[in-house]
């Protein structure tokens, strides 16, 4: 899935490419992620509501979640897909999927909500304040947070949810331990407007993209398996399931590329 600024949602299903339109002409996805069974989306953005697409037979909307935000910049799903965090300019909104009902509303600090992830009973949320904070999902309590001294872009995990990549803007990647005090710094030291990490689901590597650059690196060795140049800066990347295809998206459209192991 490709998350664009543009008018229309576009999916890559490894066949013809289907043409999504949003509700509103003025709504502008900016985040979305694939539930892990890959039968459903969720997409967020400049728009008044989150919306729920169903992908199987025919890709068709299911249900919009009205949000009490205007500018969802990032979205994470829990591994059991029942549960979807939203970051907002100083807030998050934790949704139930599946009863699609707003669980609760939690502030979080204004300059540390840019992205989100969910590992497990935790979430973790990043951004402009440099710090990389980690809460509690059912209670929504402030557990950790963790100077990085850099701005923050984009956070993943590994498949085991026991590791977690934070992208930041100087290009660093941090990787921290989950539940142990253990981190450690892949140094790049090169300003980057934009960052992206996907981890494969093999566990055995993950791709980072910096602003037109796409890397693989080996896991945990951090060798160089492959590099790709584009010729835009890289919104944002995913990885399928099956870790055969990588999909990017830029200003200027998506990207596929099959992976050959």
């Amino acid at each position: 899935m490709t998350c664009l600024q543009m008018l229309l949602l576009v999916a890559w299903l490894l066949g013809p490419c289907l043409h999504m339109p949003m509700q509103d002409p003025r709504d502008c996805v900016l985040t979305c992620k694939l539930f892990p069974d890959e039968q459903s989306l969720i997409t967020g953005g400049k728009a008044q509501a989150l919306t729920l697409w169903d992908l199987v037979p025919t890709p068709q909307v299911r249900a919009h979640l009205a949000s009490t935000g205007t500018t969802c910049f990032s979205l994470a799903i829990s591994s059991d897909g029942q549960i979807c965090v939203a970051c907002f300019r100083g807030f998050v909104e934790i949704w139930d999927l599946q009863n699609q009902i707003l669980i609760r509303k939690h502030e979080v600090p204004t300059y540390g909500s840019r992205c989100v992830d969910i590992t497990g009973s935790k979430f973790w949320t990043g951004g402009e304040d440099t710090i990389l904070y980690s809460w509690d999902l059912r209670s929504s309590q402030k557990l950790h947070q963790y100077n990085l001294q850099n701005e923050i872009l984009s956070i993943t995990h590994d498949p085991t949810e026991e590791w977690l990549l934070v992208g930041m803007r100087n290009s660093n990647i941090i990787i921290l331990h989950t539940h142990r005090m253990e981190k450690f710094k892949v140094a790049v030291e090169r300003y980057t407007f934009f960052h992206n990490l996907k981890f494969a689901s093999c566990g055995s590597y993950f791709v980072t993209t910096l602003d037109e650059t796409i890397q693989g690196l080996v896991a945990p060795s951090l060798r160089r398996s492959f590099q790709v140049q584009e010729s835009s800066e890289i919104f944002c990347c995913d990885l399928s399931a099956d870790d055969k295809y990588l999909v990017t998206g830029s200003k200027n459209g998506a990207s596929v590329y099959q992976l050959l192991h």
